[in-house]
């Protein structure tokens, strides 16, 4: 083996470059019918009505906040356990983040939500954290019982499934990001699912300016506009998503094999398809741990060390977790030393 293991490295070839000379050879750079056509590509992928495009994924979770009438004084509920973006966007519609604590499989534990929930409460927020879903029914029941929107937080689970539901088409709105680590990349860029109409029209306006699909100015906007070379991008990523995943889900089953007896190893649960983004555990001494798979080559790293409120299982497990490499484009060589080093590393950490 030569150099580090990288935890990311986006699996990207001929089909995507051939598309981005494509587009570059066509002189339509910005927004035009390669995002129109991976937004519909998305949308069936997805199941949903509407699929709209935009620039990052934090812009996406704007637009969806924004387009479900998140405001100055409203509260929403959401997970501290998350990357920045999913509170910043929160914040940025003048809205307070209301935390609830997560459980051991590092989701918001959907059974706290409702001793939070008062008159100002807006929305819920669930993160579907590194490919696994969340328990969306309480979620739902607690936003039909409450009249609250759901926006899924879909950043780091594209393709994961609920009860035979994709997620970001069960809530009011979906949010994806596709930057260099995720499931599906386009380097930098975004997208917001929904199967509501006039949401998605507020979207469309809000990545455009404000303005409507005559050029008249509606209301306040941005410009979170995708280029069709992003776009180009996604839709050749899109074609290998779910063989990718299948990848990712294979080398997860195979650290489970070799792991189960010393971590508690990241499962799908019942009726649930989890898109492996990441492989993430709880270790004893994880510095030491981090310190020694870094020493052999092995790109582990830590998500979240710093979490957006100090609860106790979430503080807990921000102390302990450590993530390990975990993509389609891992080689059997790979593999097959971070298992040995894991193992090696982990040998008196007995769960």
């Amino acid at each position: 083996m030569n150099g580090e293991i990288s935890i990311a490295l986006p699996k990207v070839g001929i089909s995507e470059a051939q598309s981005v000379f494509n587009v570059i050879k066509s002189k339509k750079l910005a927004q035009g019918e390669k995002v129109k056509e991976f937004e519909e590509m998305f949308a069936k992928y997805m199941g949903v009505k509407h699929a709209i495009a935009v620039n990052n994924g934090t812009s996406a979770l704007h637009c969806a906040y924004l387009a479900c009438d998140i405001k100055e004084g409203d509260e929403v509920i959401t997970t501290p356990f998350t990357f920045i973006a999913t509170i910043n966007m929160i914040k940025a519609c003048g809205a307070k983040p209301v935390f609830i604590d997560i459980k051991d499989d590092f989701n918001i534990d959907e059974n706290l939500i409702e001793k939070a929930i008062t008159q100002k409460t807006k929305a819920i927020v669930p993160v579907h954290l590194f490919g696994k879903p969340c328990n969306m029914d309480k979620i739902i029941e607690l936003a039909n019982k409450y009249g609250l929107s759901i926006i899924e937080d879909c950043a780091q689970s594209c393709g994961s499934e609920y009860h035979g539901k994709k997620v970001g088409s069960i809530g009011n709105a979906g949010t994806f990001s596709f930057y260099a680590t995720k499931n599906l990349v386009t380097g930098e860029g975004g997208m917001v699912t929904t199967n509501d109409d006039k949401i998605a029209e507020k979207i469309r306006m809000i990545r455009n300016h404000g303005m409507d699909n005559k050029g008249n100015f509606k209301m306040f906007g941005y410009n979170y506009r995708m280029t069709d070379i992003s776009a180009s991008i996604g839709i050749e990523q899109l074609k290998d998503l779910d063989y990718n995943i299948g990848m990712r889900k294979y080398t997860a089953e195979t650290y489970n094999y070799f792991f189960d007896k010393i971590i508690d190893t990241p499962k799908e649960e019942k009726n649930t398809k989890h898109s492996y983004n990441n492989y993430s555990f709880t270790v004893k001494n994880r510095d030491l741990v981090l310190k020694n798979l870094q020493a052999n080559g092995i790109g582990a790293r830590v998500y979240y060390e710093h979490p957006f409120a100090d609860l106790p299982n979430t503080t807990k497990i921000a102390k302990s977790i450590i993530s390990i490499p975990l993509r389609p484009n891992l080689t059997t060589d790979d593999v097959n030393h971070i298992i040995f080093n894991v193992q090696e590393t982990l040998s008196g950490n007995k769960k």
